[in-house]
């Protein structure tokens, strides 16, 4: 099977499901630092569509139906769902875990964030996780990266910094600076972030509908 995949790179110890479609000049299985190669395993499951110049680094598990841009990097110790699509030129770093039916648009910036099912992160939004820069030796156990819960929506163009927690259902206005835990069903905008109003009080502008996101996935 690896053998079908033309400019390819697949290390050691990969495993690529059913019916992937992996492009040109993409490494796939790359060993992180001071690892050698083979050493971690990468996981990918079935259905992948995987653009040209991405490098995907071992020790990652990655569910089904999963698609990239061109031009992206996925670090080490990552855990990702199924459905789940990642836009041109993002930056996955290591330890993130990223829920099923999420999309993270292109331009985008991780580390150890956690996001739910079915969230929308908006082209060019970037994750802080460290307070305090650089070389502190607990920023780990400090506060890490933010926590993103099922359903919530980020606008293009967001810095959100290290540790909040951006609640279920709620809205990131584009360009906003989120320094702050984020309330479920609550739109936030502004630098700094401030609460706008509720989910339940948006209208749908173009009139298509009584209010927004009277779709899938967000009927309950």
């Amino acid at each position: 099977m690896i053998s079908d995949y033309k400019d390819v790179y697949i290390c050691k110890n990969v495993s690529i499901g059913k019916n992937s479609d992996i492009g040109p000049f993409v490494i796939l299985g790359k060993a992180p630092l001071n690892k050698k190669d083979g050493e971690l395993r990468l996981t990918i499951g079935n259905n992948a569509i995987i653009r040209s110049f991405t490098t995907i680094y071992a020790g990652s598990n990655i569910g089904d139906n999963f698609s990239t841009g061109q031009n992206v990097s996925i670090r080490e110790s990552n855990i990702i769902g199924n459905n789940v699509s990642i836009g041109s030129s993002s930056t996955i770093e290591f330890e993130n875990e990223i829920g099923d039916g999420s999309r993270i648009h292109s331009g985008c910036f991780l580390e150890m964030v956690k996001i739910g099912k079915n969230v929308f992160i908006g082209p060019n939004v970037v994750f802080t996780d460290d307070p305090h820069p650089m070389k502190c030796p607990h920023y780990k156990e400090c506060m890490g990266g933010a926590v993103v819960e099922d359903l919530a929506r980020i606008g293009a163009n967001c810095t959100i910094l290290p540790g909040v927690r951006i609640g279920r259902n709620s809205l990131i206005g584009a360009g906003s600076v989120v320094i702050k835990d984020v309330p479920e069903d609550s739109v936030f905008a502004g630098n700094p972030a401030r609460f706008i109003k509720k989910i339940s009080e948006l209208k749908c502008e173009k009139g298509y509908f009584k209010k927004p996101y009277l779709w899938e996935p967000y009927l309950s």
